[in-house]
């Protein structure tokens, strides 16, 4: 009996040994092509952290170009991504809405593949399965990296793709065409800082609530810059703050927005317009939709800022209204957040 008392206790010291990770702890895992960090893929360090953390974990990323299809899932919260130079550190896909099931689902991770089968009779993959990066946790941060979606122009195709609440992303780079980032619920908050967004046609859209702060966002096509779903229900959409647009060479009709849905709520306020931008300022695509849009703008500047010309379904808020817009007023929806930066 005292053997046998002995090898249960020596058994279950083992297996928590075992059970126990090195990586349950606030320390920084570093992550770098050339092996000289404790991981090569991202993945592979997201893959470790423990879930619902309530310490801030870092994952460092160095210098390098990381092709892969990434999943931050719902049970993680609390972790920072942080690359080791914006322009150097790059996340890309190149998945895009038109590819076939089988040919996707060949390279995607195991989770992401699981949600679609060959079966169901669908022949492409569709605009929401084609992301580079989705976040599903909450209280996320990326810093100083690139994500990208560099599929050719042949359909939809997300960069950045958000489920999960208090987003933080700062000076990171967004690159793709049409649709590079996809805000993918009505009840989340995501703050944009000193970021650059570029893309073609409705390259900012989905219904959560999202403030940009002093952001550069490229225009590379005639198109529409939003196409916001706020929920009639959320007080607030995408808010964009002393941002400066701009567009590429040979284009010359740019649209803020158009209303994907009913209720789609944006906002330009203190930002600089190019004279691309187009007169009327916001484009009808739903003519049932420009019933409830809200549409606002206060105090832009450029060629592009006139509002003279601007549609009826449009408005110009007072100063008394645009004091009201503070990142601590649009983040207190559901409850207190106010990013850290």
């Amino acid at each position: 009996m005292k053997k046998l008392l002995t090898l249960m206790l020596a058994l279950g010291a083992l297996l928590t040994t075992q059970a126990a990770s090195k990586y349950d702890n606030p320390d920084t895992i570093v992550v770098s092509r050339d092996g000289t960090g404790e991981f090569r893929n991202i993945s592979d360090a997201i893959e470790v952290c423990r879930a619902f953390m309530e310490y801030h974990k870092v994952i460092y990323v160095k210098c390098g170009t990381y092709k892969e299809k990434l999943v931050i899932p719902q049970w993680l919260t609390n972790i920072e991504i942080c690359g080791e130079d914006r322009d150097k550190t790059v996340i890309t896909w190149d998945d895009h809405a038109n590819i076939s099931v089988p040919k996707a689902m060949a390279s995607w991770p195991v989770d992401v593949a699981q949600e679609l089968r060959p079966t169901d009779g669908r022949m492409k993959i569709g605009t929401f399965r084609t992301f580079t990066l989705k976040i599903q946790g909450s209280r996320i941060t990326l810093k100083n990296i690139t994500v990208e979606n560099n599929a050719p122009k042949l359909g939809q195709a997300v960069a950045l793709h958000t489920e999960g609440d208090q987003l933080t992303f700062i000076n990171c780079r967004f690159l793709g065409n049409q649709d590079t980032i996809y805000t993918g619920n009505g009840k989340c908050r995501h703050y944009f800082k000193n970021c650059y967004i570029e893309g073609t046609t409705d390259f900012i859209f989905g219904p959560s609530t999202a403030w940009f702060e002093g952001c550069n966002i490229l225009c590379k096509a005639n198109s529409y810059i939003t196409a916001a779903s706020t929920p009639q229900d959320a007080p607030y959409g995408y808010i964009f703050n002393n941002c400066r647009i701009s567009a590429a060479d040979g284009v010359d009709k740019v649209y803020l927005g158009r209303p994907w849905r009913d209720y789609g709520y944006t906002l330009f306020m203190n930002c600089e317009l190019p004279r691309q931008i187009r007169p009327e300022g916001w484009h009808q695509w739903r003519p049932e939709a420009v019933k409830t849009a809200r549409y606002m703008e206060y105090n832009n500047r450029g060629e592009g800022a006139g509002t003279q010309q601007r549609v009826a379904w449009s408005r110009q808020l007072t100063k008394k209204e645009a004091q009201q817009v503070t990142v601590e007023r649009v983040f207190s929806i559901s409850n207190t957040w106010k990013p850290d930066f």
